[in-house]
């Protein structure tokens, strides 16, 4: 398994594996245009020319990142794809500067696992504000936010 950027051709299968969890109330749609304008952002599992697992890095503001659209095709869960990809995006983040790493999910303990922490929403005033005012869950939004320092600035010393 190669983790990989996504490339144009895997634009469909992007697509249908984010409808497929957003279906089952796990994923928030995306539409055709989204991943195109988007694509850039997105981390692909390769195995020997199929796509098994997407992920996206989206960039918040100077110190907050967000994974999104993390999926694994149903096939191949339990093989460690989406562990792999979102080291992936920590490797990112990292390389990027950006301090925080947050994830709004469902899936509490494979986060927690990944060295992620449980964090009040409200605390996250630039997704708040950016995304979540638009969202159609915001009302009753019953995602937990998770949060993980990736990197921190070295203090130089004189």
């Amino acid at each position: 398994m190669n983790i990989r950027k996504a490339v144009m051709s895997d634009c469909e299968t992007i697509y249908q594996l984010i409808k497929h969890y957003a279906l089952e109330g796990k994923l928030l749609s995306r539409t055709y245009t989204s991943i195109y304008e988007n694509l850039q952002n997105f981390y692909v599992a390769d195995d020997g020319g199929k796509v098994t697992g997407i992920a996206s890095l989206h960039i918040l503001d100077k110190d907050l990142a967000e994974i999104r659209s993390l999926a694994v095709d149903p096939e191949y869960k339990g093989k460690g794809i989406g562990k792999e990809l979102v080291k992936k995006i920590i490797t990112e983040t990292n390389r990027l500067q950006i301090e925080n790493l947050i994830a709004l999910t469902y899936q509490i303990e494979f986060f927690s696992k990944l060295g992620f922490h449980i964090v009040d929403k409200q605390s996250l005033p630039q997704k708040m504000w950016k995304d979540c005012i638009n969202c159609p869950k915001l009302p009753s939004c019953d995602e937990t936010a998770m949060l993980k320092k990736v990197w921190q600035q070295e203090l130089i010393k004189k």
